[in-house]
């Protein structure tokens, strides 16, 4: 039989099932030249684009297909590797249009329109594709390279299987290929495309689709968020680009739209086989309720415009990298317990337009203080917030309850709350921040005028972005980019499954164009909403060389440079470089992008991110008591606090590769030579390239943690203290300084470590500085239920509540720090040149008073510095200390200006005394201070 001629006539059959079922048909490649064109009828357009049905199987697979899995994968258009395949085989690349194929083992190929012959080749398997395992490597015959890629008629269009079979058909094995690297080589082309999306223009609305194995695509319209569709208008292929596109008449600035994709859909997912999605788009800019729908918006448009958006622009605080101080702050959290933002816009971007409320005073507090940037956490589509009828309980219960959590955790699905960091549409605004969810202006709308709010109020706006993983994936509902192109924007194992590593379905930004969705992304986020800086989580997970483009793509956008940093944690399925250079902590110096420290941050309060059970008491830290004031739930030896002193001031250096640091035992090492749980201790080119905190969204909060690993007998106004002197080190670290909001009015989340979905409850913040909500209930079970027995007796404890007084000393002390750290460039130095010139550490070697920290900054001829020279000294203990430096005898050395202000917060920094005679310097217990020359 001629198997080819089969193949077409399928095709042909398959085209015209599908135009009997309403949807615009191009099944030839003679369609490729059909211009795009209304489909004639409303029941045509009602069929294919109404109704609640978000996938139709229009030919579902064979079900002995549904377990097999994905080992094989293209390196180019021409070649790809099947590890652990017979080269003494035949191998054969089957191929049919109505996903009929099977292939029992030991039988033979069923329901096949066709077959491509491969043979092995001497080729190498890239790196990028180790993680397959070594094996041979097959390629097409030069004939049949065009063929597989051919437009219309492309078999990447098809239900594909490669085969090894014996000599007489039988079935050895069989596998499907993993698809992106023959996409990535037949589309390059498209990671050029501008404009992908919906493009509404005075003289008509421009539709874009990168869907290249799609074998039909329409666009359905609408004139609002629900209701029937308006029209259903095929789109052309272009076979250079993998789109789809067509240009309809008039502007639809304002209209809603959807595709509906022919696509085959491989795998066992429910829904295999040739099937329709109903399916938003990748490049939505803004969306109806519950992302049901895409909104067409013409960003530039006046009508999305608050009063003087053109004129908006950043305050001028951020001069370089280092100059960055944030808060890291929740949207609802801001503002949803604050009795003096308006019921309506509690929770929601407009609350930070009320500037007389109560958070807003904080914030602008913060801002005349020193702070420059507020980084929001997730503020982009996210999935798993209802933005219709979500629910707010109102729990209730003693303080080591479980009843609170129960509540929270019966309607965690239904309700209110959820950290953010599941994203639906990577550029559109979250639609539960909105007043309206349902108008796809609304949000665009009230999210510049949040931005525009916090520019009036002196703060940069930066977002917490999560390109690294979708919220699902497959035929999911809430599945977008899967549903478009099946099996191309995951970062896939050997087997064909989604790696899972970031804890959901884990993106793939080394294909290019999902790589290029996030450097899109970005850049939109940058000119359309004025952001100022991005936070990428979990960023070592993407390739440096992506995350360099998008720094240079972001760059030209604002016309300016665009902060980045991001978690440059090395782990999972792309650690060590196993599949790219990631932008990781070790592999992005040089980069100028800043990744957070682990460093300064466990030396600082002790123990790891990952502490449970007995270790969340006995790891105790630099600031919270380790050797001199134990807390009697381990032994430590003097040689720990010395090692502790020793990484605090390499956090304080900035992290650096090369600063050299007189160890404990009196060796001088260059940071990079000292050892951090088996990695260097520096790995920072340049003081920008690392972000120092001690608390931030994850895990538990500073003032939990020393609820635990502070004796019990220490007082709230010491434990107050001890906060202190975390953000002491912070605010006087080299590079970005990072503060979660709340650090500064001693924020509890009753002993929570993972409050991402704990609802308002566990996450509430008091702008009226009474209560910092520790003894709220204990925190949900499911990550915390574990050491239930460990947290009632301290939540029950009254004495762990910190009064209003020691809220308002931390809060007021904090503000000093941050004018501190604002008065002088030495506390944000530019270069490692200048930090390895200018900054020396006294007290230091086997003889030195380990509980006490002394950094000099000189500052002659430093632009910025605004005095002669910095001297900063910390004292961790719980009794006062004095160390000398008789190289500091003699001089004219005074207390800093804000420790000597009327309106000073830490009195007892003024105690601190300088002997000039002989260089000695003696400084109160738990107590930050600074002089200056």
């Amino acid at each position: 039989m001629d198997l080819s001629h089969r193949s077409r006539a399928l095709r042909l059959a398959v085209a015209a099932a599908l135009m009997s079922s309403g949807a615009a048909a191009a099944a030839s490649t003679s369609a490729a030249s059909t211009s795009a064109a209304s489909t004639s009828g409303a029941s045509s357009s009602a069929a294919l684009c109404d109704g609640d049905a978000f996938q139709t199987v229009l030919f579902p697979a064979a079900a002995s297909m549904a377990n097999v899995d994905a080992r094989a994968a293209w390196i180019d258009r021409r070649t790809l590797a099947w590890p652990g395949a017979r080269t003494d085989a035949r191998i054969r690349l089957y191929h049919a249009a109505n996903a009929s194929l099977t292939a029992p083992r030991g039988g033979k190929v069923g329901g096949a329109d066709g077959f491509l012959p491969l043979a092995a080749t001497p080729a190498a398997l890239p790196e990028r594709l180790r993680y397959l395992g070594n094996g041979p490597v097959f390629a097409l015959r030069e004939a049949d390279v065009a063929r597989i890629g051919d437009g219309y008629a492309g078999l990447h269009r098809q239900q594909l299987l490669l085969v090894s079979e014996a000599a007489d058909g039988t079935v050895l094995d069989a596998t499907r290929v993993q698809v992106a690297g023959a996409l990535d080589d037949l589309y390059a082309a498209a990671e050029a495309v501008p404009d992908l999306g919906a493009t509404p223009r005075a003289n008509g609305t421009t539709f874009k689709l990168w869907a290249p194995t799609a074998r039909q695509v329409a666009v359905c319209t609408y004139d609002k968020g629900t209701g029937p569709s308006r029209a259903a208008t095929p789109l052309r292929f272009d076979p250079t680009t993998g789109i789809w596109s067509a240009t309809l008449a008039g502007n639809l600035d304002g209209k809603y739209y959807r595709y509906a994709v022919d696509v085959y859909v491989p795998g066992s997912v429910p829904g295999a086989g040739i099937v329709r999605n109903l399916v938003t788009d990748p490049y939505s800019v803004s969306l109806t309720t519950d992302s049901r729908r895409s909104y067409i918006a013409d960003l530039a448009s006046p009508r999305l415009k608050p009063a003087g958006w053109d004129q908006d622009a950043p305050p001028a605080k951020v001069r370089a990298q280092p100059d960055m101080s944030i808060y890291e702050l929740h949207v609802r959290d801001f503002s949803i317990g604050d009795a003096t933002v308006s019921a309506a816009n509690r929770g929601k971007y407009t609350a930070f337009l009320e500037s007389g409320s109560d958070g807003m005073r904080h914030l602008r507090a913060l801002s005349q203080a020193g702070l420059t940037d507020v980084h929001l956490l997730p503020v982009y589509d996210i999935g798993s917030i209802p933005e219709k009828a979500c629910v707010t309980p109102a729990p209730s219960g003693a303080p080591d309850s479980d009843a609170q959590q129960k509540l929270i955790g019966a309607s965690k699905l239904a309700d209110c709350y959820n950290w953010g960091y599941d994203p639906y549409h990577y550029s559109a605004p979250e639609g539960s921040y909105s007043t309206d969810p349902a108008d796809g202006a609304r949000r665009i709308v009230e999210f510049r005028q949040m931005v525009q709010a916090l520019h009036r109020a002196g703060l940069r706006v930066g977002m917490d972005v999560v390109y690294n993983h979708t919220y699902t994936a497959g035929q999911d509902e809430k599945s977008v980019l899967d549903r478009v192109v099946p099996g191309y924007y995951h970062r896939l194992d050997a087997k064909g499954a989604i790696e899972r590593s970031t804890c959901c379905e884990n993106t793939a930004t080394e294909h290019r164009m999902m790589g290029k969705l996030m450097v899109d992304s970005s850049v939109l986020w940058t000119q359309a909403y004025h952001i100022d800086s991005f936070r990428f989580d979990l960023m070592g997970h993407q390739p440096r060389s992506v995350m360099e483009t998008l720094q240079r793509r972001v760059n030209a956008a604002a016309g300016r440079h665009v902060n980045l940093i991001g978690e440059g944690w090395d782990f999972g399925e792309v650690a060590d470089g196993r599949r790219f250079v990631q932008a990781s902590q070790l592999s992005l110096n040089g980069s100028g992008i800043g990744t957070f420290s682990d460093r300064g941050r466990d030396a600082v309060r002790g123990g790891g991110a990952g502490d449970t059970g007995h270790d969340m008491l006995a790891r105790q830290g630099y600031v919270n008591g380790l050797v001199y004031d134990p807390n009697g739930a381990a032994a430590h030896a003097p040689a720990e606090l010395l090692k502790a002193a020793d990484l605090v001031k390499a956090g304080l250096a900035g992290t650096l590769r090369g600063y050299p640091l007189q160890t404990h035992t009196g060796e001088v090492r260059e940071l990079q030579r000292i050892d951090y749980a088996g990695q260097p201790a520096g790995y920072a080119s340049e003081p920008g390239e690392v972000v120092n905190y001690v608390e931030n969204h994850d895990n538990q909060t500073l003032y939990d943690l020393n609820v635990l690993r502070l004796p019990a007998s220490t007082s709230t106004a010491d434990r107050a203290r001890v906060q202190v002197l975390a953000a002491a080190i912070n605010a006087f670290s080299q590079g970005v300084a990072y503060f979660h909001a709340g650090f500064d009015i001693l924020r509890s989340k009753s002993l929570d470590r993972n409050s991402f979905e704990s609802g308002d409850w566990f996450n509430r913040l008091d702008w009226t500085y009474r209560d910092n909500y520790f003894g709220t209930g204990l925190p949900p079970a499911a990550d915390n239920g574990k050491d239930y027995a460990l947290f009632q007796p301290l939540l029950a404890n009254p004495a762990f509540k910190p009064a209003p007084a020691d809220i308002a000393f931390t809060r007021d002390a904090f503000r000093d720090l941050l004018k501190i750290r604002a008065s002088s460039t030495l506390f944000r130095l530019r270069t490692a040149a200048d930090v390895t010139q200018r900054l020396r550490f006294y007290n230091t070697g086997p003889a030195q008073v380990p509980t006490v920290i002394a950094g000099r900054l000189d500052g002659a001829g430093y632009d910025g510095a605004g005095f002669q020279a910095v001297l900063y000294l910390l004292n961790v203990d719980k009794v006062a200390r004095s160390i000398d430096v008789p190289q500091e005898a003699g001089r004219n050395w005074k207390l800093h200006p804000v420790h000597t202000a009327p309106d000073a917060a830490d009195r007892r920094a003024g105690e601190a005394r300088y002997a000039p005679a002989s260089g000695r310097f003696t400084i109160p217990p738990r107590t930050a201070v600074v002089f200056v020359e």
